[in-house]
């Protein structure tokens, strides 16, 4: 079977196109470049920029397999512009969900068939099969690692052709393996930063394409009162606490953002918790009659979020309204929701606003 594995410079990535090849499949690896350079004024790139192409490359002349570096930098620049609109708009995004979509399982998922390549593999951690209604995503063997929720927003024909690897092994057996088997990136540190803001805050990307976004404004509390001035409201996420100036007898926190106003919202804690969550852009990873009103699911919000017990209000469409248990959760719109039961996803949306 021909493989193509989207190669990020890192462990995982190299392993899986390590593991494919000890399986007898023919391997191809493939690398993506964003187009965005470090320039020197941050600790480096998350994935894809040039010292990750360079491991990528290292690794597949140790496994003696083809590789391609390409360049996407048209397609990663939708994603800094959908980036930079979200957080205008009062949301906070995640690009690496959009990217996963659109680029690793949109783009690089049509260049595999186009060389006729039977799947496309990546070093996530998440596990496939078959249900009786298709194919399901899975969480992971390690839990600690499980990227279920960053993949949950991908199509379910994009993962029917899709293989994951690494999916039963633990962060430590995967560099172990790849130590055994030479692979020059075994130690490679993880990356946490996002791979198109080499300075590592996201702020410093909304001044250089949105410095409107970036002047004094008020800080409001729930009634409306002016309680501290801020210096862009774009620059808060919501639940936010440290940073904001204000002075209280209890701790104030991020309530809501409202950057075509240039106003910032505080709250105590309790303000913030919601006990309903209403999910827009719904993909659904079950089948039809799965999404039930009254069905009993968990709700995961963040990448590592603990998942929290819900029942399903409403499924319409491409929306999705589900009524959390006591006593309620911090929803950050822009973000992505994932439902599950049990392991396995079936459903993800973006966060709407009240």
């Amino acid at each position: 079977m021909r493989v193509v594995v989207a190669m990020s410079g890192g462990v995982d990535s190299a392993v899986s196109a390590h593991l494919l090849q000890e399986q007898g499949h023919d391997v191809i690896g493939v690398f993506l470049r964003n187009g965005v350079e470090a320039g020197g004024r941050g600790k480096g790139q998350g994935c894809c920029g040039a010292t990750d192409a360079r491991d990528a490359e290292e690794v597949a002349a140790t496994l003696r397999i083809p590789f391609y570096a390409l360049d996407h930098a048209g397609p990663f620049a939708r994603i800094i512009d959908s980036f930079v609109a979200a957080y205008a708009r009062g949301e906070t995004p995640n690009p690496c969900v959009q990217c996963n979509r659109e680029i690793k399982f949109g783009a690089l998922l049509e260049l595999a068939q186009r060389l006729d390549a039977d799947r496309l593999a990546t070093g996530h951690y998440a596990r496939l099969d078959l249900a009786p209604d298709g194919v399901a995503l899975r969480r992971a063997r390690d839990l600690a690692k499980d990227q279920s929720y960053v993949l949950a927003s991908v199509g379910r024909g994009a993962l029917a052709h899709a293989v994951f690897p690494i999916a039963d092994l633990t962060k430590q057996e995967v560099r172990s393996i790849a130590a055994r088997a030479g692979l020059p990136v075994h130690a490679k540190p993880e990356s946490q930063e996002i791979c198109f803001v080499p300075t590592g805050d996201y702020r410093d990307l909304l001044r250089e394409r949105r410095p409107d976004l970036f002047r004094d404004g008020p800080i409001r509390d729930l009634a409306g009162t002016r309680v501290g001035t801020h210096v862009g409201a774009a620059g808060f996420t919501i639940g936010q606490r440290k940073g904001l100036g204000v002075a209280a007898a209890e701790p104030r926190f991020v309530v809501r953002t409202d950057p075509a106003n240039n106003e910032v919202v505080v709250g105590r804690r309790g303000e913030l918790l919601r006990s309903r969550a209403k999910l827009r852009e719904l993909n659904r990873l079950a089948g039809p009659d799965v999404l039930a009103a009254g069905r009993p699911v968990a709700l995961q919000v963040r990448a590592h979020h603990q998942p929290v017990s819900a029942t399903i209000a409403d499924a319409d469409g491409d929306r999705l309204t589900l009524e959390l248990a006591s006593p309620g959760e911090v929803l950050t719109p822009g973000q992505l929701g994932v439902v599950y039961d049990g392991d396995r996803a079936l459903a993800a949306g973006t966060i709407c606003a009240d």
